[in-house]
This record gives C-alpha cells, sequence and structure tokens, in this order.
C-alpha cells in the first residue's frame, strides 16, 4: 500500500485520513496532510536537523503530538520538514529525525490557517492493508 492521505470537511474544521502499510509511513502521510491544509509551501535556506521523541500510552495520540510539533515548528519559526524518517512508533513512544527547511512567506500559497490538531474522533485502526488513521483540524 502506498502510504497516502485524504482531507474531507467536517463542520467548520478539516479532516485528515491517512493511511499506510506501517505506522512511521501513516506518520508521515498524516504530516503531509496537515501541510496541504495549510498550503503549498516554497522552501528557502539551508536544512536544519531536528529530533521529535515523544512517549504516551496510545499510538494515535503520539501521532496528533507528532502532528503539534510540526504546527508548532510552522507556526513558531516557520518551518515545515521536507524529510522524515521515523525510527519507532508504537503505543509508547515516537521517535523520528526530520529535515526542516524555512518557508518562503512570500511565494507560498496558503488554504488555511491550522489553529489546532483536536482528539476529537482521533483514531489509529488497524485494516487488512496497513493502518488507517483519522484527524481533526481547527482551522
Amino acid at each position: 500500500m502506498e502510504p497516502s492521505f485524504e482531507l474531507f470537511d467536517h463542520t467548520a474544521d478539516v479532516g485528515i485520513r491517512a493511511w499506510a502499510a506501517t505506522l512511521p509511513e501513516l506518520a508521515k502521510a498524516a504530516g503531509e496532510g496537515l501541510y496541504a491544509v495549510i498550503g503549498e509551501f516554497v522552501s528557502a535556506g539551508e536544512p536544519q536537523q531536528l529530533s521529535i521523541d515523544l512517549s504516551g500510552s496510545e499510538s494515535a495520540i503520539l501521532l496528533r503530538d507528532y502532528l503539534h510539533e510540526l504546527l508548532v515548528l510552522f507556526d513558531r519559526d516557520q518551518r515545515c520538514a521536507t524529510a522524515v524518517d521515523v525510527s519507532v512508533f508504537d503505543d509508547l513512544h515516537f521517535k523520528a529525525a526530520i529535515e526542516t527547511q524555512l518557508v518562503d512567506t512570500e511565494r507560498s500559497i496558503w488554504h488555511h490557517e491550522v489553529k489546532a490538531i483536536t482528539y476529537h474522533e482521533l483514531n489509529i485502526r488497524k485494516t487488512a492493508e496497513g493502518y488507517e488513521a483519522t484527524l481533526i483540524l481547527d482551522i
């Protein structure tokens, strides 16, 4: 199964449904979905390396927390992840090495301001082909 995502309307919010064969690929697809909601980025400057290391008790919440980290990175530093290597993703731990780049705010195309990744309808389920995640973004 090729990792991918789709966006769907949800009341005054936007939903992401992502799917992939593995949990690490699912995290990448969900991150791409988050960025697709925000806009189409033009990168600038030199890449920087970043590590994300999260602990928890449920894979869906760890996925939400990972996307929250990407959103904070974008809002605070105007940086987006351009390469992601998820080394651990299970119910208790999420660890990834991320290459980030500055977003050229003048040349990028903006769709929505994402305020938060909510817990509403947050879910990861095992399927015959791998995994499927549902997330709702507050816009």
